[in-house]
């Protein structure tokens, strides 16, 4: 259609519109190459180990035959078994005295004056900020200090390991139960000590099951970090007592990983694969059955 005028008619990209469209293909195909790249590279070596935990041979470089004879027996060898059942106990301990602990510290943060909550926050985040060496060598001169009041000359060990673990647990504890808290209703308590409560069942009753999605997230935090922690571990443990993480580190220094750790690190790998699923599946149905309430 010709212009009555004689003046041509103006298009799109005579206004500085430019088409995108190939250049947004090729961007999307790149970012998908990147993201399948980057999961491969996270995951290869968890599956790396996974079939390596089935393998008859000992040696990465060959694949004899398919087995389960390294599960089987997995804690026959007991400087394996040993340090297992230390990175258990240390990492349970360390989680339940953590978060009870630190949800007690956060509930009084919560309830506290404004300019305190601030002061003790910034002391909370010390921990997370700081190098782990640090805080490990300078764990390990405290302990070293105490070492020398007559009767804790043995002091290091599972004590100083437990106790450098709940220190480094602490903070994950209350900056997962604090937000919980903020959501709150602020008249809750007094409500509750309204009623009839004393103070410690109104805690227990009230306030605990309204938070306690938040306690279990920081429980979770806790658990995992006191569980493949070396750094930490390493500065703070003596008299032959050892975790699997600095196990782990002096056989390969030795003589090399045998296969029945490769089954071991499968294990804990599909454990917490399940946990999760489970943990997603029942938040799922609780979200479902909420809404259909509402």
């Amino acid at each position: 259609m010709e212009n009555n005028n004689s003046y041509p008619i103006a298009k799109i990209q005579d206004y500085g519109y430019h088409d995108y469209h190939v250049m947004r293909k090729i961007w999307k195909i790149l970012s998908t190459i990147l993201v399948v790249i980057i999961i491969g590279m996270i995951y290869l070596s968890i599956l790396v180990i996974a079939i390596q935990s089935f393998n008859s041979s000992s040696t990465l470089m060959t694949f004899d035959k398919f087995t389960f004879s390294w599960y089987a027996h997995m804690f026959d060898e007991p400087s394996f078994a040993t340090p297992v059942a230390n990175t258990f106990i240390i990492s349970i301990a360390a989680t339940a005295l953590s978060t009870l602990a630190g949800t007690l510290i956060a509930i009084g943060i919560h309830y506290s004056t404004k300019k305190f909550h601030q002061h003790i926050m910034l002391l909370n985040n010390i921990p997370l900020l700081n190098a782990d060496i640090v805080t490990g060598i300078s764990i390990m001169l405290i302990f070293s200090l105490v070492m020398k009041i007559p009767g804790l000359e043995y002091i290091f060990g599972f004590p100083t390991m437990l106790a450098a673990h709940m220190y480094f647990c602490l903070p994950y504890v209350i900056l997962n139960v604090l937000p919980k808290l903020k959501e709150l209703d602020s008249n809750m308590m007094d409500a509750a000590l309204d009623l009839g409560l004393k103070p410690a069942k109104a805690l227990i009753k009230v306030i605990v099951p309204a938070i306690v999605s938040g306690i279990l997230a920081g429980l979770i935090f806790a658990f995992t970090m006191s569980f493949d922690d070396f750094v930490i571990s390493y500065y703070t443990t003596g008299n032959g007592f050892n975790n699997l993480s600095i196990w782990v580190y002096s056989s390969i220094g030795r003589k090399g990983l045998k296969p029945y750790v490769h089954s071991f690190s499968t294990l804990v790998t599909f454990g917490s694969m399940v946990i999760l699923l489970l943990i997603n599946f029942f938040r799922s149905r609780k979200e479902a059955q909420h809404g259909k309430k509402h």
